[in-house]
């Protein structure tokens, strides 16, 4: 027995032919342009908002993103340029105090290492282990320079005095311990212009040129020693010669 429905009644759709008929409704409309036409009307935008699809806050959301990492780099860029800028200059700082010790160091070397003659302008009179009775050793222990009373004496490098006074035959002498670790004598001194533990430089004047203690004449006697005391004298002519002095 079949059934049939009553003539005139209709069954209401159901959701899947529904969705399906509007899905086909939609592409045909958009097809003939009926859709964009519908957008293009204003009057019909403004009665029908248009849905939000919410692309436009992504879109949005994204270009914030982007200037704000655009900004950070940004920051990030000057704040290296700037660390760069701070580690050159702090290099040529450091370059150049290192420059300025190393001058220092050198001009300190340079006076250290700076000799003169004790008497400018003069000569040898007699040699080193010159042979004669003057002398108890029997030999000249240094050497004389000819010099006039009261001519300068300096002293023949950087160093400091260990002793003044009246050394017996030398008459009155000056020691100096040279900044080398070697010592010089100066004798038969008229006037001693130094004090003990006095620092002296070269070509300081120390006192003045004489005929004291066991001379003939005037004359300043030099001595270079291994230690403060007679006996220690080595030749001083090849001392000097050795620190650029000839004589």
């Amino acid at each position: 027995m079949a059934f049939m429905c009553a003539t005139g009644k209709h069954r209401k759709p159901g959701r899947v032919k529904r969705t399906t008929a509007q899905a086909a409704g939609v592409a045909a409309l958009t097809t003939t342009g009926v859709i964009g036409t519908l957008a293009a009307s204003p009057a019909l935008a403004a009665e029908r908002p248009a849905e939000q699809t919410g692309l436009t806050p992504v879109l949005a959301a994204s270009d914030d993103v982007a200037q704000q990492i655009d900004a950070q780099a940004s920051a990030q860029q000057r704040a290296a340029e700037r660390k760069a800028a701070q580690e050159a200059a702090a290099k040529r700082v450091k370059e150049a105090r290192e420059a300025e010790a190393r001058a220092a160091r050198e001009a300190e070397r340079r006076r250290l290492n700076a000799f003169v003659a004790p008497i400018a302008h003069s000569y040898v009179s007699t040699g080193y282990e010159a042979s004669s009775s003057l002398w108890s050793s029997g030999s000249h222990t240094g050497i004389d320079f000819h010099a006039a009373s009261g001519t300068p004496v300096h002293a023949v490098g950087v160093g400091t005095v260990v002793s003044t006074g009246w050394g017996g035959a030398y008459g009155n002498q000056i020691v100096i311990r040279m900044a080398d670790g070697m010592y010089t004598q100066y004798g038969h001194l008229s006037s001693i212009g130094v004090t003990v533990g006095q620092q002296v430089t070269a070509g300081q004047q120390i006192g003045l040129s004489g005929a004291t203690g066991n001379v003939t004449g005037p004359h300043l006697h030099f001595e270079a020693r291994t230690s403060p005391d007679y006996g220690s004298d080595v030749d001083p002519v090849a001392y000097l010669r050795n620190h650029g002095v000839n004589v």
